[in-house]
């Protein structure tokens, strides 16, 4: 009796011979794509003759890989912030070229103004859906949009705050232009003195490299707080490269399915992709707009004259008038004045409870150690 042939082995030798080809063809194709993009990168004259014969051999990869370019400078201009805030982490980001070792061109934060996106945020905590806001950024904009100090974090620090940490409790000063104009990594006095004790006065800004020991503005406590009982995370116009560390804000010593919901609006791809309930390629205002126009709630316009740092602000002492050189955040003419003067404001504000904190704590018990 003559045997079947086995035709289960055979299908399987033929299944991983045509893997093991589609292996061999992508190999094949990405040292194409790489070696056509080293060529692309030189200039027309400094490519030698055989490199210009793998460009005329490799002409559809050229093809790809210059439309490829395209969507990306198409993305690029997407990116451009409706805050006039630059780009940091994105192809063309500020920490992105000067990893590369470009120049990058400077910007005044102070110029920015409450996206829609801020705007929708206030309403949306205004409405008790949004219980706090997580902050990297240092720009202020979350506070000038009007949303309450003891639902922000702002985790890198605020760049119109400055504090004295020779006080006790840490006295706190809100200014009307960026205080961060003389500080930089590791050295964060103002060039300013605190009106009641004459300690030096510092920013509260955490550069790359360091660990923010001061409790406010940062409000890490307020931050975990909310991480615990948060059911849904939004993530919004953040690449999430340095947020993504903080593993404590993530609930990841949870089970995956009893950790919150995340939601991430961007446009480019962050870390947390996979792991999020929804994914959305687009910019923030446009979501924000339909998010807010689908649960029918109006956006206010942002309003310079009721920007709440006006009504924060200390102003500065007749010797300290020379003290800056950044632009100042004032109402437009004719608007309504609630500037410190007319608020009859001074001497900064104590750190206290609540949003205040007991700030730089860390850092006060380091120095009495060393002392």
């Amino acid at each position: 009796m003559e045997e079947e042939p086995d035709t289960g082995a055979s299908s399987r030798d033929e299944r991983k011979a045509k893997e093991k080809a589609e292996i061999l063809q992508r190999e094949i194709q990405r040292k194409s794509f790489k070696l056509v993009a080293k060529i692309l990168k030189k200039q027309e004259s400094e490519r030698t003759q055989e490199e210009s014969a793998d460009l005329l051999l490799h002409q559809d990869t050229v093809q790809e890989l210059c439309s490829r370019q395209v969507r990306r400078n198409v993305l690029k201009r997407k990116q451009e912030e409706a805050a006039s805030i630059p780009d940091y982490r994105g192809p063309n980001g500020v920490w992105t070229q000067l990893q590369k070792g470009r120049a990058v061109s400077s910007s005044d934060l102070s110029e920015a103004e409450p996206t829609l996106t801020h705007m929708c945020i206030r309403m949306l905590h205004e409405e008790n859906m949004v219980h706090h806001v997580v902050s990297q950024n240092c720009d202020g904009l979350h506070l000038r949009s009007g949303l309450p100090r003891n639902t922000l974090s702002e985790l890198h620090g605020n760049m119109f705050i400055e504090v004295c940490t020779s006080c006790s409790p840490v006295r706190e000063f809100v200014r009307l232009f960026d205080v961060t104009e003389r500080t930089a990594r590791h050295r964060h006095g103002t060039g300013r003195r605190c009106a009641h004790c004459g300690g030096e006065l510092r920013d509260t800004i955490v550069h790359f490299g360091e660990r923010g020991t001061l409790e406010q503005p940062l409000n890490w406590r307020g931050a975990l707080h909310a991480a615990e009982r948060a059911d849904v995370i939004l993530c919004l116009g953040s690449s999430l490269k340095v947020l993504k560390k903080y593993v404590c804000l993530w609930s990841m010593n949870r089970p995956a399915n009893r950790r919150p919901r995340l939601y991430i609006v961007n446009l480019q791809w962050t870390p947390k992709d996979d792991l999020a309930t929804l994914k959305i390629h687009g910019k923030c205002d446009d979501v924000m707009r339909l998010l807010m126009e689908e649960l029918n709630i109006q956006i206010p316009a942002y309003n310079k004259t009721e920007d709440p740092v006006l009504s924060l602000a200390t102003p500065l002492r007749p010797e300290e008038e020379d003290s800056y050189t950044r632009k100042l955040i004032a109402p437009p003419a004719g608007g309504k004045d609630r500037s410190p003067d007319s608020l009859g404001q001074g001497g900064g504000t104590a750190v206290q409870g609540g949003w205040f904190g007991r700030g730089y704590s860390k850092g006060r018990k380091r120095r009495k150690k060393v002392a």
